[in-house]
Parts: C-alpha cells; structure tokens; sequence
C-alpha cells in the first residue's frame, strides 16, 4: 500500500518537510492552506496535484490518507483533530500540542477514530539515533548518569512574529527546548522531577530557559536552550566508563564518537545524509498506517503526553501562560 499525504500548512518548516520526502520518493497528492493562491503556489513548487483552500477541503480529500500538520503551536490541537474526525492518520509537527490536555485530548481522539497519530520528533528517527540507543543499551559507556544537551538560536526579535506571541504558542521551549528534552527522555525515561529557570520577553515568552531533569536511578539531565543567541549545539550522553558526543548540531544527521571515562576516542561516527533526514519520520509513520500497528516505535504517544506535562511544569515554573492553559 502507497500512503498518499496530504499537507496542513504552507510554511518554512511544511517547505522543508515535503522537500526531503519528496526527494526521497513519498507521494504526496493533495496541499491546503487558508487561502487558495497559498496552497496553489505550495502545491506548483512541489508537484502536488491538489490545492485546497482550506484545512477543511483538505481532510475531506478522499484521496488523501495520512496528513502532516505543519501549522503553528496554536493550531496543532485543532487541526490535528479535524483530520482525525475525517479518518485520516495524523502526523504532527512538535511540539506536539501547547499542554498536555491538548496532547490526551488528540490521542484519544485518534485512539476512538482507529488511526495513527504521532509527534514529527524527527531526530528520533535518525539512524544515528538508533545507533546511540542500541551503545547505551550494550552498556558501552556503563551506566548513564548525565545526559547535556544545548539548543540556541538568534531568531526574528520582531513581537509579531510567531516566536515572540504567546497566542501562537511563542517562545523558546515548544519550537527549540522540544529537541533536547525529547533526547533527555529518550535516553533516560520520562523523568520524575523537573527544576526550571528562565528569562520572559515583554511579550511574555521564555526567551531563554534551563531545566534540571531528575530520573529514576539517581540520573540527571542537564538542558539550556534559547531563540535569543546562538550557542555551539552539542549533546553528550555521560556513562560511569565513557561518553559518547555529538557535534555540532547534535541534533540533525551529523558527526560523533564515542569515547573512554578518560575522553580517548574509541570509535568515531559520520552520520550525515544529502538530505536533513525528515524523510526517516515519514517512512516511520508510513510502516504504522500500512501495518495497523498505531503506537509504539521511538515516538509512542504516551511518551509524547509525559513530555508535554513535563513542558507544562516548566512553563509553570518560569511563569509562561497560554490561553490554552485556561482551558
């Protein structure tokens, strides 16, 4: 079975996603967008045969099996639902949703619906990914105690931009600081506490924040990410008989090694692709539709709802609200 896609969403990161699956050989048949010429201009770019003019006409597409919901934060819950509603499996952009109720509501949904539902985590497919999980598990660097993992960006200062407007779901943590705590947790497991500290925008978005993560067995991690600089982008993995690093930018196909307790190089990686390496995601997602099997694999949804209440605990304590917080 060939899944067909359909696209919610006409921005950078829905640009960079059908590119890498397009050339990778994903078939996708049908685009939508809340305004026609947008959709029509995506679909020209990538060769998609159908433009819709709203999210609505897009679910409703019979020829359309699988959608991948690229909208902002705000929309995630939203969207995601109106896709289930028509049968559709669903794949969506992380962050995932703006709080984990959103995260339970659109899991069950998809649960009751029959169909597959997962967060586009994409590193987590990442064949070096794989590579790390299958070391930690041989207990080639012992027992991890320390996970560290940095992620800044000097992003649009502009307050109407998406970022920077906590309507939209603005701010560092749901765009960037996703990227290592969902390494934090795939490493170590969900953790059992959550420290946090931050820097607010006058629009009331974290700009910057750092988070201490305690999980079972007395491990650590140790995260810092931001949209206001640029920072070198490395993760570590810290067992008590070595370490393995990844270089700069740890989290997409890139170099890394691993080494002794004294930091001699054991065995060096390139994990680096012609392509970004979204297409191992929807391939992923592809073996869930075809299989029947709707949960599971390295993106299970329970684990997605752990992070999402780990992200709600943070943003309490920093003292970043949503609307969706009223809720």
């Amino acid at each position: 079975m060939t899944v067909r896609w359909g696209v919610i969403g006409t921005g950078g990161i829905a640009r960079s996603f059908v590119g890498d699956c397009t050339a990778a050989g994903i078939e996708f048949v049908a685009v939508g967008s809340r305004t026609r010429a947008s959709a029509e201009s995506f679909a020209a770019e990538f060769g998609i045969p159908r433009a819709h003019g709203s999210y609505e006409e897009l679910v409703a597409d019979d020829g359309v099996d699988a959608v991948y919901v690229a909208t902002p934060h705000s929309r995630h819950a939203e969207d995601a639902l109106l896709a289930i509603e028509a049968g559709k499996h669903v794949l969506v952009e992380k962050s995932f949703t703006i709080t984990a109720d959103e995260a339970r509501r659109v899991v069950g949904a998809a649960r009751r619906a029959d169909v597959a539902v997962m967060e586009a985590m994409w590193t987590r497919f990442l064949p070096q990914m794989s590579m790390i999980r299958e070391l930690v598990t041989e207990g080639r660097i012992g027992r991890v105690r320390l996970v560290e993992a940095t992620h800044h960006q000097a992003l649009p200062r502009d307050p109407t931009h998406r970022l920077n407007d906590p309507a939209l779901g603005g701010g560092a943590m749901l765009d960037l600081g996703i990227y290592p705590i969902s390494f934090a947790v795939d490493v170590l497991g969900v953790p059992t506490s959550v420290v946090a500290a931050g820097t607010l925008s006058d629009q009331g978005v974290d700009t910057q924040m750092g988070l201490v993560l305690s999980h079972e067995g007395g491990t650590q991690s140790m995260l810092h990410f931001g949209l206001d600089l640029r920072s070198p982008n490395t993760a570590s993995v810290i067992g008590e008989a070595g370490r393995i690093d990844l270089d700069s930018t740890w989290f997409t196909p890139t170099t890394w090694r691993l080494r002794d307790r004294d930091g001699a190089v054991l065995e060096e990686f390139d994990g680096r692709e012609e392509l970004t390496g979204y297409e191992h995601e929807a391939r992923a997602f592809e073996s869930m539709v075809t299989s029947g099997t709707h949960e599971g694999g390295p993106m299970d949804p329970e684990e997605t709802i752990a992070i999402m209440a780990l992200m709600d605990e943070a943003r309490r304590q920093v003292g970043v609200r949503y609307a969706a917080d009223e809720d």
